[in-house]
């Protein structure tokens, strides 16, 4: 590490009297190391600070030297001496070092499932918790109980420092489970109109059997039962019932429609984030009518650590407002994608034996009708009226 600071430099010697010019090296308790002289050549490694004596002997004892100074610290900063971005930037960085050691540059939310981070970092900056705060600043005993008052779902919480961060852990309040009402005398009527194809009866009286074809509305399992004395029971009836019924959908799309079609331009307008500001590296405001937005953020890191300073980019994209006209299959296809996410979000669950479509064109408009052949549950449960 000496050496690092202090340069040192490699020298190459050879003349007439060059036993008299390391004579006079030596009695000058000039620091020689790595010396050696080899085919009238004498070798060392000398201090930065020494080569200008070094010199002055070597001419006067006209002995020939080269020189050759190794990559030190030194060495580099005298070599960048003339820059002064690089000056003021190793400025810059002591001074952000020194500075983000006592604040907060990133809060870390743990244990949080139901609350979202936006509402903790909301209740935590109206106490003053946030980016660029001091350390020191805080109360975490008063800090945390105020995060517990604030935040409603929130039944503990916790704060420690780790090194730049604050960690903020938190324990959400525990529902009490939904309590279902499952005494209430209810039967169980069809919801569709089909037959029956499969039966599974956990409570109440089976009306039907497997093969019946029932109207929707008909009573299939009955929750009031009898037994050989006479005496009356009433159930909340339970049971699994599956039939095979049908069903349809229609869809409809004008053939002319008004729709956003991209321009081509594009305007991209930068912000940067310093801690809770937002600075606008712009200028005038962006005149589209209509647009999209696509964001983007990358925050600056030193040395491996992510501080809250970050440049955000918004870049819009400008659609003009055309009305085009689709061809009969273009509709089509339309139309059929809504066939697909209505069989996809709804009927799921059921098992799809036939489908037909029909397309009928009206005018300007085009409507598709599936009519299906499904099967599947068609219980409905039916409260009694009892007094």
């Amino acid at each position: 590490m000496k050496n690092q600071i202090r340069g040192s430099v490699k020298i190459n010697a050879q003349g007439k009297h060059l036993y008299r010019f390391i004579n006079k090296i030596h009695k000058e308790n000039i620091c020689c190391f790595e010396q050696y002289v080899k085919g009238g050549i004498f070798c060392a490694e000398v201090y930065r600070h020494d080569l200008k004596k070094i010199q002055e002997f070597a001419e006067e004892y006209q002995i020939e030297i080269k020189s050759f100074e190794y990559n030190t610290i030194s060495s580099e900063v005298i070599r960048r001496r003339g820059r002064i971005g690089i000056i003021i930037g190793l400025i810059l960085v002591i001074a952000s070092s020194m500075y983000f050691s006592g604040v907060i540059v990133t809060i870390e939310i743990q244990g949080n499932e139901r609350v979202s981070d936006s509402a903790i970092l909301t209740a935590l900056e109206q106490i003053g918790i946030e980016t660029g705060a001091s350390f020191r600043s805080i109360n975490y005993v008063w800090s945390e109980n105020q995060l517990r008052l604030m935040v409603n779902d929130i039944a503990w919480a916790g704060m420690h420092r780790t090194g730049h961060r604050l960690v903020v852990e938190v324990t959400e309040l525990v529902d009490k489970p939904e309590m279902l009402n499952e005494r209430m005398p209810c039967n169980i009527v069809a919801s569709h109109s089909g037959y029956i194809t499969y039966t599974s009866v956990l409570d109440g009286q089976l009306m039907k059997k497997v093969g019946d074809y029932v109207q929707a509305g008909d009573m299939i399992v009955s929750g009031v039962t009898s037994d050989s004395t006479g005496h009356t029971t009433l159930h909340h009836a339970m049971a699994d019932i599956t039939g095979i019924y049908k069903d349809s959908v229609s869809f409809e799309g004008s053939f002319t429609k008004e729709r956003l079609v991209f321009t081509g331009e594009t305007d991209t307008r930068c912000r940067l984030k310093l801690f809770g500001l937002n600075i606008p590296l712009y200028f005038g405001e962006n005149k589209y009518e209509y647009k999209e937005c696509e964001s983007t953020e990358k925050p600056l890191v030193i040395g491996g650590k992510t501080i809250p300073i970050s440049i955000k980019k918004n870049k819009y994209s400008e659609f003009e407002r055309t009305e085009s006209t689709l061809s009969e299959e273009e509709l089509s296809a339309e139309l059929m994608k809504k066939v697909y996410l209505y069989e996809q979000n709804f009927m799921s669950d059921c098992k799809i034996i036939e489908r037909e479509v029909n397309q009928e064109k009206n005018g300007d408009n085009l409507t598709v009708t599936v009519n299906y052949k499904i099967e599947g549950n068609i219980c409905e449960q039916k409260e009694m009226m009892v007094k």
